[in-house]
């Protein structure tokens, strides 16, 4: 038994505490296609007098980069083509949003009532290939908003000019909501990624009792983007930028299309 009066210098060292900042950066706009997210951002983080730090990661709510990227279907201009005609039958919905849905889609997985679960084309495994209309001014033509066409690569873009403009190195993270396989509720996952691994290999890395770790993959990007997630709400909020500090991630740069599971080695598809 360990003597609690023993002198601290023969003590082993307790690690660190660790901490997790979630800041959410107020006073963000309705965004429009064509506006410039980095300058909107940097706008309202000189307003809140809220300074980015090295090492930040900035989770954006997919739909705010959609809504930059003009990525809008406009229903009224979509015709429905067959398979629409029967997926909107069997499942309730507007065969023009599920002709929207079916142009995002690589792969129609299972449908019911009230949802279509695809591959989209990315390759994420979704609900309605990501397709909806939530958090959209209702003003105008009827209109639903698509993911953006290259999630990494706006990923990219963002991260670059975040950094030209502070001269920090920094991270992005684009977050989408999802519904889970075998689980209730929906949780925040990375649909873009730069600056850090979306996946992390700790295979070869050792337990707390020297045991080596042969399987040990984690999905760091959709890690980040849930806690993120909590800050940025999934209603009326208002929140859809945060930034996460204090993170210490691992060296490497990957993309969101790293966390998707190969077909050969999905067992529930």
């Amino acid at each position: 038994m360990s003597n609690p009066l023993q002198p601290a210098q023969h003590r082993t060292a307790a690690p660190a505490s660790r901490r997790l900042e979630l800041i959410a950066i107020p006073g963000l706009p309705e965004f429009e296609p064509g506006d410039d997210f980095s300058a909107v951002v940097l706008t309202a983080l000189r307003n809140a007098a809220i300074a980015l730090h090295a090492k930040d990661v900035i989770v954006i709510a997919q739909k705010v980069v959609s809504k930059c990227e003009g990525a809008y279907v406009f229903l009224d201009e979509v015709t429905p083509g067959p398979r629409a005609l029967e997926l909107a039958a069997a499942t309730g919905k507007d065969p023009r949003l599920v002709e929207a849905i079916l142009s995002e889609t690589s792969e129609v997985l299972r449908a019911r009532e009230g949802v279509i679960v695809v591959a989209n084309r990315a390759g994420h495994v979704m609900a309605n290939a990501g397709v909806d209309a939530s958090n959209i001014p209702p003003t105008g033509p009827q209109r639903v908003l698509k993911l953006p066409a290259d999630a990494d690569l706006s990923a990219r873009h963002i991260r670059a000019a975040l950094e030209a403009a502070t001269g920090l190195r920094l991270s992005v993270v684009i977050n989408d909501s999802w519904g889970r396989a075998w689980r209730n509720g929906t949780v925040g996952h990375a649909v873009g990624v730069s600056g850090i691994p979306a996946l992390w290999d700790r295979r070869g890395e050792q337990d707390m009792y020297g045991r080596e770790l042969r399987v040990t993959q984690i999905g760091y990007a959709d890690e980040i983007a849930a806690a993120a997630s909590l800050v940025m709400g999934a209603a009326g909020e208002r929140q859809p930028v945060v930034i996460v500090r204090g993170l210490e991630p691992p060296c490497g740069d990957g993309s969101a299309c790293d966390l998707i599971r190969d077909k050969s080695r999905d067992l529930f598809r």
